[in-house]
C-alpha cells in the first residue's frame, strides 16, 4: 500500500480499516499509529517509499489501543528499537496486563450497529454482545498525558481526550498547524464527525467539540483523522463548521 503524500514531511499510510501517519524531521521518522497486526511490512514500504530507511524509525505514538491502531506496533518496535509512547490509561491494555473495555453499543444508532457487526464479523463479535479483539502484546516504553510534548514535528503536545476509549489521545504540533485526532474524529459521509464504537459516547462528544474549538483557536490548517482521508489545508475551518453541525 502506497503512502500518500499529505504534506512534505507528512504521509498517510492506507490499510484496509483504518491508516497510519509518517511524519519525517530529517532523518528521523516518527509513526502515528501502526495499523492491524501483519501491516510491518507495509510500513517499512512507506517509509522506504518517503527516502528514509526503516532503520530510522524513533517513536511509535499509539492514538489508543484498538487493534487496527496497534496492531503492527510490537512487531516494529522489535525489529527497529523505536520508542513506543501511550496515554497512561490505555498503556496496561496495549501491554497486554489488562482487559479491553468493549465499547458502549447500547445507544449506537442502526447504521453504526451495522458498521460494527460488518467490522468485527471476522472475530464473531456482534453490536448486542460486544467486545474488543485483542491485539499482540506491545511493551509501552513512554506514559504520557495531558500536555506532555514529544520530540518530532517542532513539539509535539499530548492532548487527552478520553470518550472512544479511557486513554484516548490527540497531538497538535502548532509550529506546524497539525492536528492528529485518532478516532475522537473521523470523516463520515463527506464530513468530520465523532467517531464511532466508542467507550463513552458523551465523553466522546466533548472530547469531540474540544478538538474543534482547538483546532479554530490554533489556526490549524492539516488535521489528521484515523478514519477518513486527512484535510491538509482548511482543517480548522472545516472542524468548525462540525462542532456547530453537533452542538
Amino acid at each position: 500500500m502506497e503512502p500518500q503524500p499529505v504534506r512534505p514531511f507528512l504521509h498517510v499510510i492506507p490499510f484496509a480499516v483504518g491508516q497510519a501517519y509518517l511524519w519525517r524531521d530529517g532523518e528521523e521518522i516518527s509513526l502515528i499509529d501502526t495499523g492491524p497486526p501483519g501491516g510491518a511490512d507495509a510500513v517499512e514500504d512507506a517509509i522506504r517509499h518517503c527516502g528514509a530507511e526503516p532503520a530510522a524509525l524513533r517513536r511509535i505514538v499509539l492514538t489508543h489501543f484498538h487493534l487496527d491502531h496497534t496492531g503492527s506496533a510490537a512487531e516494529l518496535a522489535t525489529r527497529h528499537g523505536a520508542e513506543v509512547v501511550a496515554h497512561r490509561a490505555d498503556a496496561p491494555v496495549v501491554r497486554g496486563r489488562a482487559p479491553a473495555p468493549p465499547p458502549d453499543m447500547a445507544g449506537a444508532p442502526e447504521w453504526e450497529r451495522a458498521v460494527f457487526d460488518q467490522v468485527h464479523a471476522p472475530f464473531g463479535i456482534t453490536a448486542d454482545a460486544p467486545a474488543v479483539p485483542p491485539a499482540p502484546p506491545c511493551r509501552v516504553d513512554r506514559e504520557v498525558d495531558e500536555g506532555d510534548v514529544l520530540e518530532f514535528g517542532g513539539g509535539a503536545t499530548v492532548l487527552s481526550v478520553p470518550g472512544h476509549t479511557q486513554g484516548s489521545l490527540a497531538l497538535l504540533l502548532p509550529e506546524h498547524r497539525t492536528l492528529f485526532t485518532g478516532d475522537t474524529v473521523a470523516w463520515i459521509e463527506d464530513a468530520p464527525a465523532p467517531g464511532v464504537f466508542n467507550q463513552d459516547r458523551a465523553r466522546t462528544m466533548t472530547a469531540f467539540q474540544r478538538l474543534c474549538a482547538l483546532s479554530a483557536r490554533e489556526s490549524v490548517e492539516t488535521v489528521c483523522f484515523g478514519h477518513g482521508a486527512p484535510l491538509a489545508t482548511g482543517g480548522g475551518e472545516t472542524l468548525a463548521q462540525a462542532a456547530a453541525a453537533h452542538s
